[in-house]
This record gives C-alpha cells, sequence and structure tokens, in this order.
C-alpha cells in the first residue's frame, strides 16, 4: 500500500503561482511512476502531468505546457505540481497518483490522494 497527501491548494488570481505537494508513505516511493490529475465541477478526471521513476523524464497535457512543472524529491518522497500563469480554467480538484508505469491514462495508477482544491478567480 501507498498513502498519498496533498497539501498546497488555495485561492488564488489568475496569473498567479501555487506549488502543490504531494507525500507518500508505505512502499518504497521510488518505485513509483507519480502524475497529477484534475477533476472540474461536472467534469471528468483527467491528466494533467506525469514523472517517471527517476525524475529524468517529464510528460504534461497541452494545456499546461509551459506553465506547469513537475518534479519529484525521493529522498523526501515527495510529488510536486509548480503551476505558473494560473487560468480560471485550471480550477479543480488536484489528484496525485503513484502507478508502475508513467501513463496519461487513469487505469493505470494504483494509488490516489484525497485531493486538494485550487480555485483560480478572474
Amino acid at each position: 500500500q501507498v498513502q498519498l497527501v496533498e497539501s498546497g491548494g488555495g485561492l488564488v488570481q489568475a496569473g498567479g503561482s501555487l506549488r502543490l505537494s504531494c507525500a507518500a508513505s508505505g512502499r518504497t516511493f521510488s518505485n513509483y511512476a507519480m502524475g497529477w490529475f484534475r477533476q472540474a465541477p461536472g467534469k471528468e478526471r483527467e491528466f494533467v502531468a506525469v514523472i517517471r521513476r527517476s525524475g529524468l523524464s517529464t510528460y504534461y497535457t497541452e494545456a499546461v505546457k509551459g506553465r506547469f512543472t513537475i518534479s519529484r524529491d525521493n529522498a523526501k518522497n515527495t510529488v510536486y505540481l509548480q503551476m505558473n500563469s494560473l487560468k480560471p480554467e485550471d480550477t479543480a480538484v488536484y489528484y496525485c497518483a503513484a502507478g508502475g508505469k508513467a501513463a496519461t491514462y487513469i487505469g493505470e495508477y494504483d494509488y490516489w490522494g484525497q485531493g486538494t482544491q485550487v480555485t483560480v478567480s478572474s
């Protein structure tokens, strides 16, 4: 089992920044690819970003490229999502997830956090 706890969400004005953190406990963190997903009201959960186990490779959905940065610190069992130039359409609950391989598909992830709310005002 892997337990994931997100933090860092909040209310921010458009153009602002937030840094989300996801702390992992349980099994060896470095054995898992880590992803961030988000779910806006009335919409399905969608992929945002993923980072491989080593941290050497990342991938983003087109909507956040150039604005968001995913990173991880395997010594601290933590994955981060730095979000800059935030837009109202980024408003959602953000979830981190752990899986056996880096993927954009929700079904590839075995463990999920409880989510953290990000609200961007215009």
